[in-house]
């Protein structure tokens, strides 16, 4: 198993077509994105283990905890060991985590579902996340966003496929404890079967491989683009990284405090008007969110490789300002003008995962960009405390105090508001790496291959 696992198994031959690497990293992507459906089961979790909103969000936070730890201390080992050890490992931790939670439901015994759900699933979610990333960007030098675009999309779309599912198995098994982990031990030997196909077709290219008619493009300073490499030790030495850090922190956690109580609050907001919103149709609108997380991360990652990174960027969070801002106003007076501001959000929270490994190649070059991209998601790990907490404590206490409706979430939109503004202007002080940072030939790490022009 190790031989087959290992990274020179896993060398393409002169036949091999890049475009098969994609779709082995979407079946892990797909899988793992499940996480972005959580707040369907946060409802029957709380009434049938008598959980509070803060309680139930828990594994889903500390999920995303593990996946910015892991893929930060995991980082170098999947560089060093290559992507289909990475998918495996990923897919064992992910799998045995929905297995650990069945077992901790059917028990009662809730501790069992945040060690699972979220300690060893959430190591699969950050080994998993990063397999492929470095992999893709080698196989298409020529559109690193819309390469990595196509693959994290799978992440963002992965509640797409989980939120309907779940609900749909939440329903025929039932709403109890023996039905939440009957669904839990469903998804876990699911999850292991499709995943399992990534690690059979992952490769990595050749040494010195790059495709066919393509040259590197002469660049412009203003475009941040560099030819030459960071190593991962140096990398977090710049105060690039440091402003990449606070603008995902910042974009992530605008996002997720949406996503992780999608479904409670999409039917809150809307509890005291005419158009109330049922259980089954905020399934919906996860799943809607859903496709507007995956649909961004193709669309607006690919749109980066025309206007740049740093432009995409100032969309992500000027124009996501105004849209919370819109919500923040309208209040419950408009579901249709709720939906459509929170699909774009949604859309540009996705589309700052999937631009991000894009932007550090163009910072740091390729050299280890996978072990820097896995230190950078250290921010989604503060991002995945920050979001739900600030949305789920605020939303407790306004309803403890006898509130109900917008005022729920009014305080926490525009905290998410004041999040972008910060965002927005960490961004605007990214600069080209300086030249003390790149690797030189006598390091005997990698040849200098050019300098930022």
């Amino acid at each position: 198993m190790a031989g087959f696992l290992s990274r020179s198994r896993t060398i393409a031959d002169p036949t091999w077509s890049r475009w098969l690497v994609p779709p082995a990293a979407l079946s892990v992507h797909l899988a793992i994105g499940q996480a972005y459906a959580w707040s369907v089961f946060k409802p029957p979790l709380e009434s049938s283990l008598q959980l509070s909103g803060t309680q139930s969000a828990l594994p889903f936070q500390l999920g995303i905890v593990m996946l910015g730890l892991s893929a930060a201390f995991g980082g170098t080992l999947v560089e060093r060991n290559g992507p289909r050890w990475a998918m495996f490992v990923s897919m064992a931790c992910f799998s045995s985590g929905f297995l650990l939670s069945a077992l901790g439901v059917a028990t009662r015994q809730y501790w069992l579902v945040v060690l699972g759900y979220g300690v060893v699933g959430g190591i699969g979610l950050g080994i998993g996340y990063i397999s492929p990333v470095s992999t893709l960007i080698k196989w298409f030098p020529d559109r690193p966003g819309m390469a990595t675009g196509i693959a994290i999309m799978g992440f963002g779309g992965g509640a797409l496929i989980a939120s309907p599912w779940s609900a749909q198995m939440l329903d025929s098994f039932g709403a109890t404890t023996t039905g939440i982990a009957t669904t839990f031990l469903v998804h876990g030997v699911v999850y292991a079967f499709f995943m399992s196909m990534g690690v059979l077709l992952v490769r990595v290219p050749p040494e010195g491989w790059s495709p066919k008619g393509w040259t590197p493009p002469a660049v412009a300073r203003r475009t941040l683009i560099t030819t030459a490499d960071v190593s991962a030790r140096n990398a977090i030495r710049t105060p690039q990284f440091y402003c990449l850090w606070v603008v995902l922190c910042c974009n992530v956690t605008a996002g997720i405090g949406i996503l992780e109580k999608a479904a409670p609050m999409i039917t809150d907001f809307f509890a005291g008007t005419p158009t109330a919103v049922a259980a089954s149709s905020a399934a919906g609108f996860v799943a809607l969110l859903s496709l507007a997380n995956m649909t961004g991360r193709f669309v607006w990652s690919s749109t980066s490789d025309v206007i740049g990174r740093k432009n995409m960027y100032r969309v992500y969070l000027g124009v996501g300002a105004l849209l919370y801002l819109a919500i923040a106003l309208a209040g419950d007076s408009s579901k249709p003008l709720f939906i459509m501001c929170a699909l774009g959000v949604l859309s540009f929270y996705g589309g700052g995962f999937a631009t991000i490994p894009a932007y550090l190649k163009d910072l740091f070059g390729t050299y280890q960009v996978g072990a820097i991209h896995g230190r950078l998601l250290t921010a989604w790990s503060t991002a995945g405390v920050l979001g739900p907490l600030i949305v789920n404590a605020i939303a407790d206490a306004q309803k403890a105090a006898g509130h109900s409706g917008p005022e729920l979430y009014t305080t926490s939109l525009y905290i998410m508001i004041g999040l972008l503004a910060v965002g927005f202007l960490a961004n605007e002080l990214v600069r080209p790496v300086h030249d003390r940072y790149h690797e030189r030939p006598e390091k005997g790490l990698v040849g200098e291959r050019g300098q930022t022009v």
